[in-house]
């Protein structure tokens, strides 16, 4: 019976073997920029436009709404309330 089991164990290795073996070619991390070749676009960094002002977190107003803001929201505040102000940032026009 050992020698049975030490087969199937033999057997599964190389067929784990082989299957690991197919992996490697896919990449390590498997994302869309190593399928098709082509390096990922670089975007520029966002500055944010919401903040929380109970814990400072901030939000860019790009993809999902954070849960602070869903969640206060829903307790009736309205988003501009949580709007950073532009604070003098612009850059001033030398004539």
């Amino acid at each position: 019976m050992s020698t049975r089991i030490k087969a199937e164990k033999y057997e599964l290795e190389k067929r784990l073997a082989i299957l690991n073996r197919g992996l490697d070619g896919v990449g390590e991390t498997g994302d869309a920029s190593s399928m098709n070749g082509k390096p990922r676009r670089k975007y520029p960094r966002v500055l944010p436009k919401y903040r929380n002002p109970q814990t400072s977190e901030t939000w860019s107003g790009r993809g999902k709404r954070p849960r602070w803001l869903v969640a206060a929201m829903k307790s009736g505040h309205k988003i501009e309330e949580f709007k950073i102000s532009d604070g003098g940032s612009r850059r001033r026009q030398v004539a």
